[in-house]
């Protein structure tokens, strides 16, 4: 029997015995704990010395997280979602059996105890126990003390054990939720809609990406798990509705990073009557607004490096950020088979039908992007690589689009969008005949997006935003899997194996 067997076996039997003894191990009728936090508030006045006219009694619950145990007295740290107290459990106030069945007590059970609050002769405060309650018994020990959980994988795995024992962990999804709650409310107070459209679609759009495949048994048809929910967000334009949003999970069938999860939260948000140039001013606004709510001010660090999201930010058209920041000429950039002899000399894998819009953005990527660390927002991408925007009215090569760059990464994209039904359904099948075996673009196209736009979209403008992305920027978090609860990950060795009970060895 290895050593993990062998402590799960000790923990099993102490519980049976436990048990037997007539200790109810899950119960579920301590009421009403006060959050841990409150009660240290409340106990702050409390001086050093053991104060007798203190007779209030508090009733905490939460996780033994340290056990120090004497003869007849112990300590114990217990925690909630709230914080941590220290809990003294002495023999003579508790009772014999009370303290005996308490000295089988493990760190990572839940507990519950009641008692009136005293400072330590180390000045910490803590709840002087007079009765004790085992409410949920761990038959599993937390991470050694000193070493905790570190592995990174095993962290991600087991994110239940990482929030138990790494409160910097629960501190970035409360950060999270918090970005979130913001968003709502800064698009709120813009007159935005909040809506909810498919998951599931018939014909996968809005973006360049292969789907996941599912199928409807009562329907008789294949579905696909969204990649965008742009086309469902630009009917209801159709349908009337101005300004509207929404924050939702998209699936992309690709592969995984520090920067992608095949399953991720997105917003996006389009606006009638607007143009991709007043997308750029509100994305400016609301970030810069977040970044002082949540850190109280628009100057960050992101791994070391000092990012300034102060507005105004810095813009380029894709053509000038090839120049300024890629170190290309001019002449160059503007030469269309230069470009395309570049591409191929850097080895960019393009396509054989690709034209040089395709080759001017595998360029970007490659030589700007990570140069980009302040927010800077990049502009008229080529109308190839833009199969959704709206063509510049001045040079049709490019469309009124953008996406904003931080830290060398995208951060959101944009567009004026296309509302014109007989130039959207060319680009579709344009795209859709010259995908060759590229499985990021969907063979059919929505001819039921094509009837809506016949029946007239208003000019109007929209905007993703990667809720992950942003989270690990506000956050100083390096990897996407450190912003999402549970991320996708291989299966581990033999986890399809039945696991043996430990008692079974």
């Amino acid at each position: 029997m290895d050593q993990q067997s062998r402590v799960l076996k000790e923990r099993r039997d102490k519980a049976l015995l436990m048990a037997e003894s007539g200790v109810k191990l899950f119960r579920n009728d301590f009421k009403a704990p006060q959050p841990i936090t409150d009660v240290l508030l409340q106990g702050e006045q409390l001086s050093t010395e053991r104060n007798e006219d203190v007779r209030l009694t508090y009733r905490v619950a939460g996780r033994i997280m340290s056990m120090r145990k004497f003869g007849k007295a112990a300590f114990f740290h217990i925690q909630d979602e709230t914080g941590r107290v220290q809990v003294y459990a002495k023999r003579d106030l508790l009772g014999e059996e009370t303290y005996k069945i308490f000295k089988k007590w493990d760190v990572g059970d839940i507990v519950g105890a009641e008692g009136r609050l005293f400072v330590t002769k180390t000045g910490e405060l803590s709840v002087e126990a007079v009765s004790l309650t085992m409410i949920t018994k761990s038959m599993r020990p937390l991470p050694e003390k000193f070493h905790g959980l570190t592995d990174v994988e095993t962290r991600y795995r087991q994110r239940y054990v990482d929030l138990i024992v790494n409160p910097e962990v629960r501190s970035t999804f409360r950060k999270r939720v918090e970005i979130i709650r913001l968003i709502r409310e800064f698009l709120n107070n813009q007159g935005y809609l909040e809506v909810e459209t498919p998951m599931m679609q018939r014909v996968p759009g809005g973006a360049t990406a292969k789907p996941f495949k599912t199928h409807h048994n009562a329907l008789g048809m294949d579905l696909f798990l969204r990649i965008a929910p742009e086309l469902y967000l630009k009917r209801l334009l159709v349908g009337g509705f101005e300004k509207v949003f929404e924050i939702n999970r998209n699936f992309r069938n690709e592969g995984l990073s520090t920067r992608h999860n095949p399953e991720f939260t997105m917003l996006e948000f389009y606006q009638a009557y607007a143009t991709y140039e007043d997308l750029m001013d509100l994305t400016e606004e609301m970030i810069s607004w977040l970044a002082v709510e949540l850190c109280g001010t628009m100057e960050i660090t992101y791994q070391g490096q000092n990012v300034d999201l102060t507005p105004p930010w810095k813009r380029y058209t894709m053509a000038e950020a090839l120049v300024e920041v890629g170190g290309l000429s001019p002449e160059l950039v503007a030469d269309d088979q230069a470009v395309l002899a570049l591409a191929k000399e850097k080895e960019i894998g393009l396509q054989p039908d690709a034209g040089p819009g395709k080759a001017r953005t595998e360029l970007f990527e490659l030589l700007v992007e990570e140069k980009l660390i302040n927010p800077t927002f990049i502009t008229s991408y080529p109308t190839e690589v833009s199969p959704l925007a709206r063509k510049n009215e001045e040079d049709d090569s490019v469309t009124d689009r953008f996406e904003l760059f931080v830290t060398g990464r995208e951060l959101a994209n944009a567009f004026s969008e296309l509302n014109d039904p007989h130039d959207q359904f060319e680009r579709f099948e344009k795209q859709i005949n010259e995908r060759g075996d590229d499985e990021e673009i969907h063979p059919e196209l929505d001819r039921d997006y094509i009837r809506a736009l016949e029946y007239g979209m208003p000019p109007a403008a929209g905007e993703g935003i990667g809720i992950d992305r942003l989270v690990m920027l506000l956050t100083d978090s390096p990897s996407i899997r450190d912003v999402i609860l549970f991320p996708h990950l291989k299966p581990e060795a033999g986890e399809t194996v039945q696991e043996k009970d430990a008692t079974d060895e």
